[in-house]
């Protein structure tokens, strides 16, 4: 039996160079609200349905969001955010909540560092894969899934984006 891919798709994958791309024309903010925003509406309910009881990967979103409205300090949400880390480690035996709540963390991240935004992207598609065909498909089949959740990351990234954002982020891309 093959090993179950953590994510899917890599940093030379189209899909995600394009996305690359599109994240560096838009400014940390930005990054960090559409991060939260998808994460909240297409990644969330994955893990909330495996685990409706556990609050620690929403309460992360939820923090991250307190952030960026100047409610919270960044101490403040990291420690909501190494709980979804937390609850992820948790969650081995059950493989799409537990990329889902690595997509939320990462999502999450985005406030400090927007490069985390693709950790959306690589852990988002893997929940969402093994939510729709489960653990055992081909390659092929994740791989297609991956395209098509990373353009519609991208289209729900050009809804929010400015045009001609005189501050983009500055992203170090570590992969």
């Amino acid at each position: 039996m093959k090993k179950l891919r953590k994510m899917l798709g890599s940093a030379d994958s189209p899909y995600i160079v394009s996305l690359m791309r599109l994240m560096e024309t838009q400014s940390k903010t930005t990054l960090a609200g559409w991060c939260i925003s998808y994460a909240r509406s297409s990644v969330l309910p994955i893990y909330e349905s495996a685990f409706p009881d556990d609050v620690r990967v929403g309460a992360a979103l939820e923090a991250a969001q307190d952030w960026l409205d100047g409610k919270i300090k960044l101490p403040v949400a990291k420690q909501f955010i190494l709980a979804a880390h937390a609850a992820a480690r948790e969650a081995e035996e059950t493989p799409a909540a537990q990329a889902a709540a690595r997509a939320v963390a990462q999502a999450s991240s985005a406030i400090h560092a927007p490069s985390h935004g693709l950790g959306l992207a690589f852990y988002g598609s893997a929940a969402i894969a093994y939510t729709r065909v489960g653990i055992h498909a081909e390659d092929e089949i994740y791989d297609q899934i991956a395209a098509e959740t990373c353009a519609k990351m991208a289209s729900a990234l050009l809804a929010c984006a400015t045009t001609d954002e005189k501050n983009p982020a500055k992203i170090n891309w570590h992969c």
